[in-house]
């Protein structure tokens, strides 16, 4: 089983992440546990004891946004799984290569962008392949900058 931290500070964004990857959006991976986290503490203290294999954070989250957060988990921590950043405007996914994040998604939530980056993530770490960042999804699939 993987485990999915999905970082959000308002209940109905994880919500809506979560219903959007499901516990098993791709057959060749095992079912995944997804857990809700609101604090960013609390993030990366759990990140840093190895409790996630990817995470999900929203750019848009107060007091301490996703943009932040990806960065500082990619600075710290030796091991860090991958990590997707939600983005309110397609502008914002520039800042995927400040925040150093594997992947990004724009808001409104897309259940097939969400679940493609999700999937393809944790398959690279699977396999111990590299992630090629940052990667961004857009409404017509992956590019890479």
């Amino acid at each position: 089983m993987s485990t999915v931290l999905v970082y959000a500070d308002r209940a109905d964004i994880r919500e809506r992440v979560k219903a959007a990857i499901g516990n098993l959006p791709d057959p060749r991976l095992d079912e995944l546990e997804l857990v809700d986290v609101t604090d960013g503490r609390e993030l990366v203290t759990a990140v840093d004891k190895g409790e996630a294999d990817l995470v999900v954070l929203d750019a848009e989250a107060t007091p301490e946004g996703g943009m932040g957060l990806s960065r500082q988990l990619k600075n710290e921590i030796a091991d860090c799984p991958p990590t997707v950043l939600l983005v309110a405007r397609r502008d914002d996914r520039w800042l995927a290569t400040w925040s150093l994040a594997d992947a990004v998604v724009t808001h409104p939530v897309d259940p097939d962008e969400l679940t493609e980056a999700v999937v393809g993530l944790l398959l690279a770490r699977a396999s111990g392949a590299p992630v090629r960042r940052p990667v961004t999804y857009a409404a017509h699939g992956p590019t890479t900058r």
